[in-house]
């Protein structure tokens, strides 16, 4: 049985090289995609359906000096996924023993409901093959006892796997000793979202990375997902019956002030 995982990506080890990138690509049989430079030096902004893994880059100026801040963009695969509650159509699962959220092809519409909910806008849908496609952890490959094929291939040591509490207590050991000279340093995700599948050592702020500080579901969704849609199968026939009563109501209503008006005009 596989049990909980984490990845755990050390940025002050990234060197940006894009390895993981390529390797997520060879492993999954993604094409590759025409991309152009985002300010002179990335070359990929966003995901797509066929890109499930990037690096952006980000200069970070302090006292006259300035440096690089890499991070590797995936999905984070939440213990508690907006991007499920999301789904209408029970497509996105989480599977309990190794912690992955999942989506199943066979079911997606393809509506993109789940790319609005993520608060890292994750997923991304294929508009002519009507399914949403995002990293799956490399579950084919953690199931059969291998790396994640990104974590396998980075040679500076950045991306780490293991059991989720060893890798846990790994990354909190390295943020004491990187805060020694980089007091700003902190653990993303360790605490969001339920605690991610993912979490990452920053150097700086989250927003130095272009990262949400407090990423959450949407009050709304919580309330459609948690509340309404598990009553939805007396919810609908009350609303039917509601909208019924009100047309006879109304009706009779209208037949009343007819006769009144009758009356009234005979007196």
């Amino acid at each position: 049985m596989t049990t909980r995982k984490m990845v755990f990506t050390d940025t002050s080890l990234c060197t940006a090289c894009k390895a993981c990138s390529v390797a997520c690509k060879a492993w999954n049989d993604l094409p590759a995609e025409k991309t152009q430079l985002i300010k002179g030096y990335q070359s990929q902004g966003d995901f797509t359906p066929t890109t499930w893994t990037y690096i952006s880059l980000h200069e970070n100026y302090e006292n006259n000096k300035m440096t690089w801040r890499m991070f590797k963009h995936q999905c984070f695969h939440c213990a508690d996924p907006a991007c499920l509650k999301a789904c209408p159509v029970g497509a996105i699962s989480k599977t309990a023993e190794s912690g992955y959220t999942l989506i199943d092809q066979e079911k997606c519409i393809g509506c993109g409901y789940c790319t609005i909910a993520c608060p890292w806008g994750v997923p991304k849908t294929d508009e002519t093959k009507k399914k949403t496609y995002k990293c799956t952890g490399c579950i084919d490959r953690v199931e059969n006892g291998l790396l994640p094929a990104c974590a396998f291939t980075c040679q500076p040591g950045a991306i780490q796997f293991g059991e989720h509490d060893e890798m846990l207590a790994k990354a909190k050991a390295r943020l004491a000793e990187v805060q020694k000279t980089n007091p700003k340093a902190q653990l993303y995700g360790d605490k969001l979202m339920g605690g991610t599948t993912y979490i990452y050592l920053l150097l700086d702020s989250p927003e130095t990375y272009g990262l949400p500080v407090n990423p959450s579901a949407s009050a709304s969704l919580s309330l459609w997902k948690d509340y309404l849609q598990p009553y939805g199968g007396w919810l609908i026939p009350l609303a039917a019956a509601a909208s019924l009563g009100s047309f006879f109501t109304t009706r009779l209503l209208k037949v009343a002030d007819s006769k009144k008006g009758v009356d009234t005009h005979g007196q």
